[in-house]
């Protein structure tokens, strides 16, 4: 039986007890950022977010404004930093490497700061040489200057550079799985000693991650790279699913590559990366595939989420000027409590089509995994290999950071080779841009559909969310909700703003209701396998971010969430409404 999706007036009172506190939370918002707050300087945090504005500029320009041009030109293409492509630290320091090749280089450096819609601008600032000399490099190993520190080593297109991360997070929860983990969580194998539940609880997390990565050329339009890391984490308190002690160090990246391309003399660019290895990666928005590595249980830092590199990821990339075409085979570095020994092949062909519009498809198949999907009467209905799965999508945002709405929408649809599957999934978001505001706000409304299995039909129709996920604002949806009810089986509806209240200061409130697209739950959270009714809940939180500079970075947030009609009768009407609360710092050079 197909569950009603309207909101019962139950339901209404619930949405109207969160949009009170949403309303609170932003009025708020807007009081504390007086202007003398608004005008103070008060993760990788930047890792992944699309590119807004670049700018280049010459710390030491050359009385010759032909050469100033030329160097310019020749940092933009080496770098290939461009608007609507996503940032990465790690491809930024390869980059560096080939640009400096240029004799009349002697070092880039780089800042970053927020721009509009979750945008990140980048400044790069060029110092020219003394004279055409190839031969000047810098970096620790060459000039034993402390000072030059984490550059190893910078020297005709070759360079190594360290890399070190500090987190240290706390995190507190009051009613933890609404005050009933014994429900919530039972049979999940996570669950070691005492899991946090009624009341107040509280646990802290830290990690270490620390490498080497480098560039080298091995051709003048040829380069190999590497990186090589490891991450030390720990856990203390009382945390979602066990007040253990943990401590655990392990590889995080391991992998090489090549990068070659051209530019043409008309300035068409060509670019062709391959690697392969341990490694990130991210396909588009995290719709589909995000989190390449799992964290919690034996690894410990379960909210600070420093792992992100798959045990393998096979990675070919050719782009032509803004257009890009990737071929990927990821392994996931999944739990071993939870290994399912899945893995995901795929092509993905996106391109901005003009100015602000981005179309994109994607292709993906599972040729193994032991992953299970269950059917309405308790069996199993099928395994995850053999699924394929077709994604067609589109955004559009206002060119140059101006003002205008922007829009977003996905549509996917999973089948699967050995049995009969039809899920689908869908997202459409519109919102606007006061790029010319004060605090430059933006307010958007996105609702997102994941398909439940329908009893009544033949076909498995769950969604799988596969590798989804992200951050708070791409598809982790809801910071407490999402821990119960994950993208399957879900509708959502999300109201989210945007305020840059200071240059390095954002807050971004959101709304969610969540209902359920089917009240056969069975493969979601065991409390509420056959549900009663559709309304799953309703939350309000806001992230604070402090983007202190490129090397240190603040993050917190607060959030509520009330259990909907579904979870009140599950629980017995035993239920209360969970309250979380997150702060962490980080520095990394």
């Amino acid at each position: 039986m197909r569950a009603e999706s309207s909101l019962a007036p139950r339901g209404l009172q619930r949405a109207w007890v969160c949009l009170g506190l949403f309303a609170a939370i932003v009025a708020g918002l807007f009081w504390i950022a007086s202007p003398v707050f608004a005008q103070s300087y008060a993760v990788d945090a930047f890792d992944n977010r699309l590119i807004g504005n670049v700018t280049v500029s010459i710390v030491n320009p050359s009385s010759d404004p032909a050469l100033n041009d030329r160097v310019t030109d020749t940092v933009r293409r080496a770098l290939a930093l461009f608007p609507r492509t996503r940032f990465s630290e790690a491809r930024v320091i390869f980059a560096i490497g080939q640009a400096r090749r240029n004799p009349a280089v002697s070092a880039i450096d780089y800042a970053l700061t927020p721009g509009s819609l979750g945008t990140v601008d980048v400044d790069l600032t060029v110092t020219l040489t003394d004279s055409a000399n190839p031969d000047v490099g810098e970096g620790f190993v060459l000039t034993g200057e402390a000072s030059d520190f984490p550059l190893i080593y910078d020297k005709g297109g070759t360079r190594l550079q360290f890399k070190l991360e500090a987190l240290a997070l706390y995190y507190g929860n009051n009613n933890a799985w609404y005050g009933r983990p014994d429900l919530m969580l039972a049979g999940n194998p996570l669950v070691q000693g005492t899991p946090a539940g009624a009341g107040w609880s509280n646990w802290a997390e830290s990690y270490l991650h620390y490498g080497v990565y480098g560039i080298t050329p091995v051709s003048p339009s040829l380069y190999v790279y590497g990186g090589l890391s490891a991450i030390t984490s720990g856990s203390i308190g009382q945390e979602l699913f066990t007040n253990e002690t943990t401590t655990y160090t392990g590889v995080e990246d391991a992998y090489v590559g090549f990068v070659t391309g051209r530019t043409t003399e008309s300035g068409d660019r060509l670019a062709v990366n391959f690697s392969v290895g341990r490694q990130r990666f991210t396909l588009a928005n995290g719709f589909l595939i995000a989190n390449t590595s799992a964290n919690g249980d034996v690894r410990a830092a379960l909210q600070a989420n420093p792992r992100w590199a798959a045990d393998m990821l096979a990675l070919g990339q050719v782009v032509w000027n803004s257009t890009k075409f990737e071929a990927f085979y990821v392994d996931p570095d999944e739990l071993p409590v939870l290994d399912t020994g899945t893995a995901i092949a795929g092509v993905n062909l996106e391109s901005v089509v003009r100015p602000g519009l981005l179309l994109a498809g994607s292709w993906l198949t599972v040729p193994q995994s032991t992953y299970k999907y269950f059917s309405p009467t308790g069996g199993i209905a099928g395994l995850r290999e053999g699924l394929e799965l077709v994604d067609l999508r589109f955004t559009y945002t206002p060119p140059g950071g101006e003002s205008g709405f922007f829009l977003g929408g996905e549509m996917a649809r999973q089948t699967n080779r050995n049995f009969d599957m039809d899920a689908r999934a869908a997202y459409g978001e519109v919102g606007y841009n006061f790029a010319q505001a004060k605090w430059t706000p933006s307010v958007s409304y996105r609702l997102a559909y994941f398909s439940g299995d329908d009893p009544a039909t033949v076909a498995y129709e769950r969604w799988d969310p596969l590798l989804s996920g992200g951050n708070g604002e791409q598809w982790v949806q809801g910071a407490n909700n999402f821990k119960v009810v994950q993208d399957s089986n879900v509708i959502a509806h999300r109201l989210q703003a945007r305020l840059r209240v200071a240059p390095r200061v954002e807050l971004v409130p959101q709304l969610w209701a969540f209902y359920a697209d089917q009240t056969n739950n069975i493969g979601g959270n065991p409390a509420l396998t056959y549900m009663s009714d559709n309304e799953y809940g309703y939350e309000a939180n806001v992230t604070f971010k402090w983007f202190v500079s490129r090397n240190v970075y603040v993050h917190g947030h607060i959030a509520y969430t009330v259990p909907g009609q579904a979870v009140t009768d599950a629980l017995g009407g035993t239920e209360k409404g969970w309250l979380s609360t997150m702060l962490f710092i980080r520095y990394a050079f």
